[in-house]
C-alpha cells in the first residue's frame, strides 16, 4: 500500500473523484439501482445570467444529500439537471451591457442581431453555471441535461399553450397590467419589488375637498372624487352628484361615488381616483362603470391630456405641475417626511408605470372540464377552476409544504391570485404560438401554412416555461416511460422565495395539463445573506462565489457548512469561519481513516465489507451502541427533512465519540494480543459506517477516504447503513 498523505489535499481530490463518478456512470438513473422505486427530482433551473451564488449552493448541498441518501437507500434515483433561459432578466443583462460599454440600446441593432448577441450571452452563462455545478458535486444524470429554451421544452410550451387555448384557459384581453417603461414590457404580479423611499406628500384642494398624493403628475384624468360611504363627513354628497371644480388646466366637471374601498383613516378619507395607472383605482372605477383615461404613454411620459406638460416626463414634470397649482392657489400644504413605497421591476431595475393593455392571460378562475383526475376528491370531467385545483391540492395533504408555516402563505396567495398575464414584448424566449390573417386568429403548435399569417411578437413570461419542468424534463408531452416511471417529483426543493414564482404554477400547470400533481412534497430552505444578515447583492459588493470558498476550503467545507447551519425556511448568515470550520472536520475525518487502516493493513479487504463485530470492551460496546443510536437518528431525521439535525448527530458522533473517545481507548486494546483482532474490525466497521453516514454532507472526502480500505467499490453507490441488532 502507498504511503497514505498526512493531509487531505481537496483540490486534488475532488477533481479525482468527480472524474470516478462520470467514468463509472453511477448516477444515470439506467445504470444504478434499476429495480429499486423511482425517486425523481429536478434542479431548479438555474437562470443563464452570470454564476451561481451561495443560494445555489445551498440548493444543490441539500438536494445533493438526499438524492445521495436514497441511492445509497437502493432507490432508482433521477435527478435532472438544467438551466433557465430567464427571458427578461437575461434581456436586460445583455440590454444594460451593451448600454455600459457602447452607450447603445437594443433598438440601435437589427432584431435578429441583437436576438443572437442574448443567446451567446445565454449559452457562455450556461457552459459557466454546468461547470460550477459539477464543482459542487451534483450527483445529477448530465445525460439528461434540460435548457428550458431547447428543441424538447419549446415543443412542451406549445403544446401546454395550446391546451389551454383549446380550454379556454388563456385568452387575450384588456386590463391593467405592470408596464415596465425602461424595458418596454409588462411583468407578473409577483415579479414586482417594492421599494421605499423618502418623498413629498401634497395635500390640494379639489373643489370643496382636499385630496392628497405623492403623485400629482397622475391628476390630469382624475374626473370622479370618491369617498366610503358610512363617512359622516361627506355624508351631504350624493352617489353620482356632479361638482364643477377648477384644477390644473382649468375648470372642470367631477363625479362623486360612494366605495367601501375607501379607507376613511387615511389623510381626508376622501380621494381621486386614476384608473388607467392604479390597481385599486381600477378595480373601483370597473365597479363604478367609469371612463378609463390614459395619462402616461407607455415611455413615461405625459399624454396630451396634460396640456402644456404633454411629452414630459412624469418625474421632470412633477415640479412643474405643484409650481402651477400653487400658483392657482390649490396647494394646501406639503408633507416632506412621506415614506413612498413604489414598485419596480425585480428582473431590470425599473420602475413600474402600470398601463392598461391588451394581453395574454390564463384565467385563473373561468370553469372547465378536467377530463382525467389523478386528484383525489376531483372525478374525471369533473367541472373546476385553477385556483380551486391549487387550493385542492394543498388542503387535501396531497402535497405536503415544509416548513409547514408556508401553507398558510400559499393558501393566502391562492385566495388573491388574479388573472395571470403571460406575454411579454421582449425579443428573448418563446415567441407566443398564435398568429393572426387580418381579424383571423390561428392557435397552434405549428405555423399555419399560407404567407399572410404573421405571428404574434410577444414572448411568454419566463414562468410559463419553468412551470412545466417537472414533466417536460421527462419527455412531455410524449408519454415516455420515464414519464410513466418517474412522475410525480417525490420532492420539489428550493428556496422559500420562488414559492409563489415557480411552484405555485408548477402546481397549476401539472394539475390542469396532467391531472397530476408536480411532486408529493415541497420543502423551502432559507436564504443566504451577508454575515449582517443583508440580501446579497452585486451593487451592495456583498455577493460571494460559492467556488472562490470552496477553492479556499474545500467543496465539502462549504456544502457541510451550509447544511449544518441552515434550518428550513430559516435565513442564514454566510460566515467563512464557519466553514473553516469543517474544513477542520473534514481533516479529521482524513485522519481517523488514515489513523485505522495504517493500523488494519493485516485485515483482508474482502472481508471488510460483511465483516461481523463483537463488543469485547466497554469501550466497544459503548461505540457500537452510539453508533447504533447515530444511524437510526441521522436516518431519521434526513427523512424528516430535518437536514442540519442529521449533520449536526454525524459531526457530534464522528468527533466526539469515534475520535476523542473510541480511538483512544483502542490504541491500548491494539497492544492488547486478546483485543487486538476485534478491535481492528471495530475500528474499521465503525469507520465504513461513518463514511456512509457522512457521505450525503461530505461526498468527496469520504470517496476518497473509502479508497483507503481497498474494497474496489465505490461509496456513492453503498447500501445506507441499518441499525444493527
Amino acid at each position: 500500500m502507498k504511503e497514505i498523505p498526512k493531509n487531505y489535499d481537496h483540490l486534488l481530490a475532488e477533481d479525482y473523484i468527480n472524474k470516478k463518478w462520470a467514468d463509472a456512470q453511477i448516477f444515470d438513473s439506467d445504470k444504478t439501482n434499476i429495480d429499486g422505486k423511482p425517486f425523481f427530482m429536478v434542479f431548479p433551473p438555474a437562470n443563464v445570467t452570470g454564476i451561481l451564488h451561495l443560494g445555489h449552493a445551498l440548493t444543490t448541498a441539500v438536494e445533493d444529500l438526499i438524492i445521495r441518501f436514497r441511492r445509497m437507500q437502493g432507490y432508482r434515483t433521477l435527478y435532472i439537471p438544467g438551466t433557465d433561459h430567464a427571458a427578461i432578466a437575461t434581456q436586460a443583462k445583455v440590454e444594460a451591457d451593451i448600454y455600459k460599454k457602447d452607450g447603445k440600446r437594443r433598438q440601435d441593432f437589427p432584431h435578429d442581431e441583437f436576438v443572437e448577441m442574448v443567446k451567446q450571452y445565454a449559452d457562455d452563462s450556461q457552459k459557466t453555471i454546468l461547470s460550477q455545478l459539477k464543482k459542487l458535486g451534483a450527483s445529477v444524470d448530465w445525460n439528461r441535461l434540460a435548457y428550458t429554451l431547447d428543441d424538447q421544452r419549446s415543443k412542451a410550451v406549445r403544446v401546454a399553450f395550446k391546451k389551454l387555448f383549446d380550454l379556454g384557459l388563456i385568452y387575450r384581453g384588456h386590463r391593467l397590467v405592470n408596464w415596465d417603461p425602461k424595458l418596454q414590457t409588462n411583468v407578473s404580479d409577483d415579479e414586482i419589488e417594492w421599494k421605499e423611499e423618502k418623498t413629498n406628500f401634497y395635500y390640494f384642494k379639489f373643489g370643496p375637498f382636499i385630496i392628497s398624493t405623492s403623485r400629482p403628475e397622475t391628476k390630469f384624468g382624475d374626473k370622479c372624487v370618491v369617498m366610503h360611504p358610512d363617512d359622516p363627513r361627506y355624508a351631504q354628497y350624493k352617489e353620482g352628484q356632479k361638482i364643477e371644480i377648477e384644477w390644473i388646466g382649468g375648470p372642470i366637471e367631477v363625479t362623486v361615488i360612494k366605495d367601501e374601498a375607501i379607507d376613511m383613516s387615511f389623510g381626508t378619507g376622501v380621494m381621486t381616483i386614476t384608473p388607467s395607472h392604479d390597481q385599486t383605482d381600477y378595480e373601483i372605477a370597473k365597479r363604478h362603470n367609469l371612463e378609463f383615461v390614459p395619462v402616461i404613454d407607455l415611455e413615461g411620459k405625459l399624454l396630451p391630456i396634460a396640456g402644456e406638460f404633454s411629452g414630459m416626463y412624469i418625474t421632470k414634470a412633477r415640479t412643474l405641475i405643484i409650481e402651477r397649482l400653487k400658483s392657482k392657489g390649490l396647494l394646501e400644504k406639503i408633507d416632506e417626511e412621506y415614506i413612498h413605497r413604489i414598485a419596480t421591476n425585480s428582473r431590470g431595475g425599473g420602475v413600474i408605470e402600470p398601463q392598461i393593455r391588451e394581453q395574454w392571460f390564463v384565467a385563473v378562475e373561468k370553469s372547465f372540464k378536467l377530463e382525467k383526475s389523478q386528484i383525489n376528491g376531483i372525478a374525471d370531467g369533473e367541472e373546476v377552476t385553477l385556483k380551486q385545483l391549487m387550493r385542492k391540492v394543498i388542503d387535501t395533504n396531497q402535497i405536503q409544504i415544509l416548513p409547514d408555516y408556508f401553507i398558510k402563505t400559499y393558501l393566502h396567495w391562492i385566495d388573491n391570485l388574479r388573472d395571470w398575464c403571460i406575454s411579454r414584448q421582449i425579443v428573448f424566449g418563446h415567441q407566443i404560438p398564435v398568429w393572426y390573417r387580418g381579424s383571423e386568429l390561428y392557435c397552434g403548435i405549428e405555423a399555419p401554412t399560407g404567407a399572410e399569417w404573421k405571428q404574434d411578437p410577444d414572448t411568454l413570461d419566463t414562468w410559463f416555461s419553468s412551470s412545466l419542468w417537472t414533466f417536460s424534463t421527462l419527455g412531455w408531452p410524449d408519454e415516455t416511460e420515464e414519464f410513466k416511471f418517474f412522475h410525480p417529483a417525490v420532492i420539489m426543493e428550493t428556496g422559500y422565495d420562488i414559492l409563489f414564482f415557480w411552484v405555485a404554477r408548477m402546481i397549476l400547470m401539472s394539475t390542469a395539463l396532467l391531472g397530476q400533481i408536480p411532486f408529493r412534497t415541497v420543502y423551502l430552505h432559507g436564504l443566504v445573506r451577508d454575515p449582517e444578515k443583508k440580501k446579497m447583492s452585486k451593487s451592495k459588493g456583498n455577493v460571494i462565489d460559492p467556488l472562490d470558498v470552496s477553492a479556499k476550503y474545500g467543496t465539502d467545507a462549504l456544502r457541510f457548512a451550509l447544511v449544518f447551519a441552515n434550518a428550513g425556511g430559516t435565513d442564514m448568515a454566510f460566515m467563512e469561519e464557519r466553514v473553516k470550520g469543517m474544513k477542520h472536520f473534514g481533516n479529521k475525518v482524513w485522519n481517523i481513516a488514515r489513523f485505522i487502516t495504517t493500523n488494519t493493513l493485516d485485515v483482508d479487504p474482502n472481508s471488510k465489507l460483511n465483516m461481523e463485530v463483537k463488543a469485547i470492551t466497554d469501550a466497544d460496546k459503548d461505540i457500537l451502541g452510539k453508533l447504533n443510536g447515530t444511524i437510526a437518528i441521522v436516518t431519521k431525521n434526513i427523512e424528516d427533512f430535518r437536514f442540519n439535525e442529521g449533520a449536526q448527530n454525524t459531526y457530534d458522533f464522528i468527533w466526539h465519540e469515534f475520535a476523542d473517545k473510541y480511538l483512544e481507548a483502542s490504541k491500548p486494546q491494539l497492544l492488547n494480543p486478546e483485543q487486538a483482532e476485534n478491535t481492528k474490525l471495530i475500528l474499521l466497521f465503525t469507520l465504513k459506517q461513518s463514511l456512509k453516514l457522512l457521505h450525503p454532507f461530505m461526498p468527496f472526502i469520504t470517496e476518497y477516504a473509502w479508497e483507503l480500505l481497498q474494497t474496489n467499490t465505490i461509496l456513492a453507490i453503498e447500501k445506507w447503513p441499518v441499525v444493527n441488532n
